[in-house]
This record gives structure tokens, sequence and C-alpha cells, in this order.
């Protein structure tokens, strides 16, 4: 719940895009720009500056995501970042934004509802862009768009724009730079509130801070990727995470049922497999039937296919979740709903789980052992990353703001205006039914398509 941080995600490789004017010092906000954001957020959202107010925990860490906001986006001015020409565009571009769209809010807030810039006029819009220099102005910010959407997607590579799409993008650009104009002659003649000026100032530099913090987290990103010889070498460190004594057990179990042991019995005693009980509850002796082809991840269907009915898998199956034992009941066809017939096969299947759950995490699930190891070291040198970045630029965030008092008639307000004409209907008070559990064969089949 950002509050002061106006809703910018501030983990380093989450993204936003903003926008600047001119280079500007990131190193610092001061006491009044931090109250100047709260006391927009006690108009916006009452309940979350009460909390904030409430909870010393939630103000430190909200001033932290501000440190490293600026941090990085003093760290990017360094490496040279908004010089670069695409993105100098980019942050005069969104500069040019927030003023219009603060400009039009202020100018006809008392004009009733329109849509943004509604009350330009295409008369205006065509004079403004009769002028050759703003034609020109306006090809180079359609190029400055779309070679940063392009950058930071690739499936957007060869995306060609419609001339629907451009015509808006002309209207859009027009009606910016008009009330952007007005803007400066106004400020310019000193005929703005100071209020309005101090709050877009403001905007510009977060959202200036943000968008040089997505293009610094981009840069370094490297830097926080996790080896595989970095997780082999902390699982040998850490003998609680090593499946050796796992696989012994799997072993075991598995020799067993080679040596004509009941397998449904064996599965329903010691599979860790969720699959393994069904919809009331009752044990299903490890039985997947009718599997298709490609369902279960390969080397799990490379080991059942390999066998006749009736025969056991010589050997352990090693997967991301554990160790199978495997056994093929037998192989046929079923037919989908266009009556086509494919092949498919029946198999028991008995899970020995190297699964880990975080100590220190007691909502979090259980993961393959590696997963939950890269995440660990990559949150460490995440961290690190941040903190040593923080350090170095020697961020100033001042923490004697005050937060303003919200009352009970302002949240009340809110909810209100959250509400709207809209009515519970049937059904809305009953909780949505659980989702069904997966074995982890198909669970992984999933996850590595």
């Amino acid at each position: 719940m950002a509050v002061i941080a106006v809703g910018v995600g501030l983990v380093v490789w989450k993204k936003k895009v903003g926008g600047g004017h001119e280079a500007m010092a990131f190193n610092s906000i001061s006491r009044e720009e931090i109250e100047l954001l709260l006391s927009d957020a006690a108009k916006t959202n009452p309940i979350a500056l009460k909390r904030l107010a409430e909870n010393p925990e939630m103000k430190k860490t909200q001033l932290e995501n501000l440190k490293q906001l600026l941090a990085f986006a003093t760290e990017a001015q360094k490496e040279g970042l908004a010089d670069d020409d695409a993105n100098k565009a980019e942050l005069e571009n969104v500069r040019a934004e927030i003023i219009a769209a603060n400009y039009d809010r202020e100018i006809n807030k008392d004009k009733g509802p329109m849509p943004q810039f509604g009350f330009i006029s295409e008369e205006q819009v065509d004079q403004f862009m009769s002028d050759p220099a703003h034609e020109e102005q306006f090809n180079k910010f359609l190029e400055s768009k779309l070679n940063l959407l392009k950058a930071s997607n690739p499936a957007m590579a060869n995306r060609e724009i419609s001339e629907d799409e451009k015509k808006q993008a002309r209207e859009y650009f027009a009606k910016v730079q008009i009330y952007k104009k007005e803007y400066d002659d106004k400020e310019k003649a000193g005929q703005l509130d100071k209020e309005l000026i101090d709050r877009i100032n403001l905007q510009v530099k977060l959202q200036q801070a943000s968008f040089l913090m997505r293009l610094y987290s981009e840069k370094m990103a490297d830097q926080a990727k996790v080896t595989d010889e970095e997780i082999d070498q902390y699982i040998a460190q850490h003998p609680e995470l090593d499946p050796s004594q796992k696989k012994a057990k799997a072993q075991e179990i598995l020799d067993r049922a080679k040596n004509g042991e009941d397998f449904a019995k064996l599965a329903n005693e010691f599979t860790q497999d969720p699959g393994n009980k069904g919809p009331k509850g009752d044990l299903q002796g490890g039985l997947y039937k009718d599997v298709h082809k490609g369902q279960m991840v390969p080397a799990f269907e490379q080991a059942a296919l390999a066998l006749e009915p009736g025969q056991v898998a010589p050997e352990l199956v090693p997967s991301d979740f554990g160790f199978h034992i495997i056994k093929l009941e037998k192989k046929g066809e079923t037919k989908d709903a266009k009556g086509q017939a494919s092949p498919t096969y029946d198999v028991r299947h008995i899970l020995i789980s190297t699964t880990y759950k975080d100590p220190n995490n007691p909502t979090g699930r259980e993961m393959p052992v590696k997963d939950y190891v890269r995440s660990k070291l990559q949150e460490e040198k995440e961290k690190k990353i941040v903190d040593d970045i923080v350090a170095k630029n020697n961020i100033q965030v001042p923490d004697d703001f005050t937060v303003p008092q919200v009352s009970d008639e302002q949240i009340q307000e809110m909810m209100k205006k959250q509400q709207g004409p809209m009515q519970m209907q049937p059904g809305d008070d009953e909780a949505p039914p659980p989702e069904a559990s997966e074995p982890p064969a198909k669970a992984e089949t999933k996850k590595s398509k």
C-alpha cells in the first residue's frame, strides 16, 4: 500500500514508467513535498492514510521505498541514462502529459464531467497542428513512444500502428501541448497558484524518478541472476536441503514394489502426492487413469511408456518435485468430444517429495528445493544491490513529517464513492469453491510449458 510513494512499486525489478523534463536532483525529498503527497492521499485514499498514521512500521517501509526510488534515479543519472536521446524525449513527453492533465483538472474543475482534455475543440487541434514545426514535433513524439514500446516489449517489435491510432495519437499530442503552453505562459506571468505548481513539480520529479529507476533496474538485472552453480553450492552447504535421505527412502519403497508387494498399498502408505486423495478423501492407490500423452512431465511419461502393463520402472524417476516410483497398469485409447481417438495409459505412482517450505514464511507454499534456493539467493542479491545504491547516494528523506488527520466522514465519503450504485447480487456473500489440488507430475508439466 504505497501512500507516500504515490503508487510506485519500489521492489527493484518491478517495472513502472514515468517521465520528467530536465536534469533534476533526486538525492533528496523535502518534508514539505512529503506532506503535499499526504494531503493528496487524504482526498483520494483516507483509509490508507489513517493506517499509515497508526502504523510506525508501515511509515518506515514507505520511507525506505522512497529512498530506493530516489537512489536508483540518481544512479541512473550518474550513468548517463537520462542523457540518451530516446530517454530524454520520453522524460519531456511525460512532463508535458503531467502538466496538461493537472492543468486540465484545475481550470475545468467547476464545469461538470468531461473526458480528459474534452474542453479542447477540434478547431483548436487543427489550428495547432497546422504549424509545420508542430507536425515535426508530433512525428518525433510518435517515434519516441513506439521505440520505447518496442524496446520494453519484444512482441511489439514488428507492430505497425493504424491510421486511426495515429490520428488519436496526433490529437492527444496536440491537446497536451496546447495545455502545456497555456500552463507555461501563465506560470511565467505569475498567474498560477503556488500549490498547483508545487504539486505538478513533485509529480514530475517522482515520475521522472520512476522512469529512470526502471531503466537502471533493467541495466542491473543481470547482477541479480543466480547461477546453477550457486544453487548447487548453497544446497551442499545446507544438509537440510540435501535429498539423499529421501532418495534412500524412495529406493527402499521401489525395492519392495519390485519384490512383488502390493503397489497400491505402498502408494497409500508412502506417497506424498496430494493427487492420491479423491474428492471425498478416499485414497486412490496412486492411480491415474486415462492419462494422455504429453500430460505428465517428459521423464515420467518416458519411464511409464517404456514399460509393459504390470511392470514397475526399474529405477527411480527424479524431477523437481521429488522421486517417482512408477507402475504401468495398461495402455489404451479414449475418444475426445469430437469422437477422435487418442492414445492413453493408466499408471500408478508413488512420490517421495523433495519440495521445501520456507520456515520464515508460514503462509508460503511448498516448492522445489532449487526454486526455493534460487528465490532466496536472488532476493539476497537484490537486497544487497539496493542497499549499496541507497548508501552510495546518501539519499535524504526526512521522517519528521506530519500525517494529516483523517475523519470518519472522509472515510465514509470515500466508501460511498467506491460503492456507487452497485448492489450485492445473490450469491455475492458465498465463498468461491476451493481449487482442486493437482498431482506434482501434472503441476510440473504446466510449469514447464
